[in-house]
């Protein structure tokens, strides 16, 4: 009762603050989204996410290095298909000498400790831009989940720690899951986008790695921006079907989805801050509006706060220079 309970008093200064400050972020959090190409000597910025690049796989290797030296530990790979190697069926996903295999053993024998997890999807591959198989303009689903299997069990073989499907198919943990069983892939982690909108937010991404839909969206797969109870729903059934983490994504304009579905599991939370959150950021600090390293700070605490146990954000390294 005021004045005997003045909270204020715990405000009064940085070292008070510090002293009772109940969400913390440090490297651990932080899971590093990296874009690889094919070449040598190659770091392409990415011109919708100014200071974010695209790098062949002897800059990977550094990159790999750089990050292990700042204390983060875990990498999420991605890669941009040459297009003469794109089809409908995604072949050169399961080529063991591709692009995504070569790029898991590069981050391997620069770092052996590092988690590496690997994007597991068919628009990086698709002739389409799409997340699976097309007929007559419709995306099949159980045709799908077979090929996202097989490339999940190629990326395994190559090395990876996770998959991290991200394509929305229904059933697709449960056949991944099946196929590394069978296959003796026991200790191969699987991290699901299990709650992914069909979001404005993914644009700068997709310049990255060139895989915007060549027609129509993705709304047929992809939640409804508007749905909260569907979020629960698809995150115990990826659970359910051996699920090791689940993901929330994009990050801020879900928090309540963050926090909903951090309430009803008991396997870790992901939230990836993806692309556009990177780039508005970008934009308005570049503009004045914004002071850059404040708001960055400020939206990574509200993801963790919210329930994260695992941030995806290409934000990572500033914030540890920051915090460190």
């Amino acid at each position: 009762m005021y004045p005997l309970n003045r909270n204020r008093r715990l405000r009064s200064s940085e070292a008070i603050r510090s002293l009772v400050r109940e969400t913390i972020i440090t490297p651990d959090d932080f899971l590093v989204p990296l874009f690889v190409v094919e070449g040598k000597g190659i770091k392409e910025e990415i011109s919708s996410m100014p200071g974010y690049y695209r790098l062949s796989l002897d800059l990977l290797d550094k990159e790999a290095k750089t990050l292990w030296s700042m204390g983060l530990k875990a990498v999420l790979l991605f890669v941009k298909v040459a297009d003469e190697l794109k089809d409908n069926t995604g072949k050169e996903a399961l080529n063991k000498d591709g692009l995504m295999q070569r790029a898991i053993q590069t981050v391997k024998n620069a770092v052996p400790e590092m988690l590496v997890m690997t994007d597991v999807a068919l628009d990086p591959y698709s002739s389409y831009g799409h997340d699976g198989i097309v007929s007559e303009g419709k995306i099949l689903n159980d045709d799908t989940n077979a090929i996202l299997a097989e490339m999940s069990l190629s990326h395994a073989s190559a090395g990876a720690d996770f998959v991290a499907p991200s394509d929305m198919m229904d059933g697709r943990v449960f056949e991944i899951r099946t196929l590394l069983e069978d296959e003796g892939y026991h200790d191969t982690g699987i991290m699901s986008y299990s709650a992914k909108y069909a979001s404005a937010f993914y644009g700068p991404f997709r310049d990255a790695l060139d895989s915007a839909p060549g027609f129509g969206d993705k709304k047929t797969y992809q939640m409804d921006p508007a749905n909260r109870n569907e979020a629960i729903k698809e995150t115990l059934m990826d659970i359910e079907e051996g699920a090791d983490i689940v993901m929330v994504k994009p990050g801020l304009c879900y928090l309540d989805i963050v926090r909903e579905v951090k309430d009803a599991i008991d396997v870790p939370l992901a939230v990836y801050q993806v692309s556009g959150e990177y780039a508005m950021l970008k934009a308005a600090a570049e503009k004045g509006w914004l002071d850059h390293n404040s708001v960055m700070l400020e939206q990574i605490t509200a993801i963790k706060r919210a329930g994260a146990n695992i941030i995806a954000s290409y934000f990572a390294k500033d914030v540890v220079k920051l915090i460190s």
